[in-house]
């Protein structure tokens, strides 16, 4: 089945040729692994067992890799163009985010919230940056991948429970799963640590879903009719880019909440 590929996808592989070698030199473990996609260099095309072509990194990872190097880049101009007295008109629009989100930790994490801050930023314009990029024809969204979905979701998993471990202890947060009842601890321990895990599951199958479904279907209907169709399904995909990023943030927010909480 063919799969479209952003340009970025050829400028980091290409790159990656010149340094490394041919994709070949690559050992099996990354050449299975990691290193499937449809790229070539000269117009020769490496191809895998089951005739799959191949690059040094996929497509999604390279995406990943670019809205990563444009939210750095992007922060740090503004940052250096700060200014206290007369905001710039990128430092308004920023500054509405943040209110949002600090307004999103207030309501979630009562106490001591506004250290997520930086966490639950990060989270909201990587993943609405990711999303929003499938609504260039050159670009591919990473998030339509379930790799890089699943990766977020095991960041806040490991970051909510490590939360929950030092605010509680080791033994104090483990409490939080055995239920009110002694005598159903084991029972509810077990149920509770289910659903723990399963959070970093409807996390990454949510978000990927809901951006997959929504970058497939535009395709298709900008395929099929280019011009005015599919205005309104890049609306649609603008407002899903922003609904998939605040929910994964709410959700980030209310997990680290009822980790930190002290029950009383």
């Amino acid at each position: 089945m063919h799969h479209e590929h952003s340009i970025f996808f050829g400028l980091f592989n290409a790159l990656l040729t010149r340094l490394f070698g041919p994709v070949e030199n690559a050992p099996s473990w990354w050449r299975d692994g990691v290193a499937l996609g449809s790229f070539h260099v000269g117009g020769i095309a490496p191809r895998g067992e089951h005739g799959e072509l191949l690059g040094w990194i996929p497509d999604h990872i390279a995406m990943a890799l670019v809205v990563f190097l444009f939210c750095a880049a992007f922060s740090f101009f503004v940052s250096r163009g700060y200014r206290k007295g007369a905001p710039g008109g990128a430092q308004n629009v920023l500054e509405v985010f943040v209110d949002f989100l600090r307004d999103l930790i207030k309501e979630n994490i009562p106490h001591h919230g506004e250290k997520y801050l930086p966490i639950a930023g990060t989270f909201f314009f990587f993943i609405f940056l990711c999303n929003f990029c499938g609504l260039f024809f050159f670009l591919q969204p990473p998030t339509a991948n379930l790799n890089v979905t699943f990766a977020l979701s095991i960041t806040c998993f490991f970051l909510y429970n490590a939360a929950g471990v030092k605010a509680h202890g080791l033994l104090g947060y483990l409490k939080h799963f055995l239920g009110p009842m002694l005598v159903l601890a084991p029972l509810m321990f077990l149920i509770e640590m289910i659903g723990n895990f399963a959070r970093a599951l409807s996390l990454s199958m949510r978000l990927y879903g809901n951006i997959f479904g929504e970058h497939t279907a535009g395709s298709i209907f900008a395929g099929l009719v280019p011009i005015v169709v599919p205005w309104p399904m890049m609306a649609l995909g603008i407002f899903t880019a922003l609904l998939q990023a605040y929910v994964f943030t709410l959700l980030t927010t209310v997990y680290l909440g009822g980790a930190t909480a002290h029950e009383h």
